[in-house]
């Protein structure tokens, strides 16, 4: 149980769990504002130049059950509104992170293969060390 607690204790303490869980926390705020602004300010314009009702309900053969549709436009557009933000700020944050760092070039080669044994040996060798053969210039 010991090991079960300090190996928990280590999960906990790594960073992406406290980033994740501030993400979550900033996102059920953020989803809050998405969902004020559709319900509050596009479902009320769509209403007014559309002339459709965005709040409407179909009853269902008389009995009292209703399908609402308007929830569910509302839904749409609140996810809509959500994966296009998301998009624009992952754009935005590799953007940055892309910035910062440097394009590594590949290292240049400092040995060359003995065209008799096929050892390694430096690029400026003109004996090889593994067979003693006299390297030529012309034979790489």
């Amino acid at each position: 149980m010991k090991k079960f607690i300090k190996e928990f204790k280590e999960f906990i303490s790594k960073g992406n769990v406290m980033d994740l869980a501030v993400g979550v926390i900033i996102g059920g705020a953020f989803s809050a504002i998405v969902t004020s602004l559709t319900d509050n300010i596009i479902n009320p314009l769509i209403n007014c130049v559309g002339g459709a009702e965005i709040q409407g309900k179909i009853e269902l053969f008389g009995t009292g059950n209703f399908i609402d549709y308007g929830a569910f436009l509302s839904a749409v557009i609140n996810f809509l509104i959500m994966a296009l933000i998301i998009f624009c700020m992952v754009k935005v944050v590799n953007k940055a992170m892309s910035i910062g760092r440097k394009e590594e070039k590949p290292a240049e080669p400092t040995t060359k293969i003995c065209p008799f044994c096929k050892g390694e040996i430096p690029l400026d060798a003109v004996k090889c060390c593994h067979c003693t053969s006299d390297i030529c210039e012309d034979e790489e």
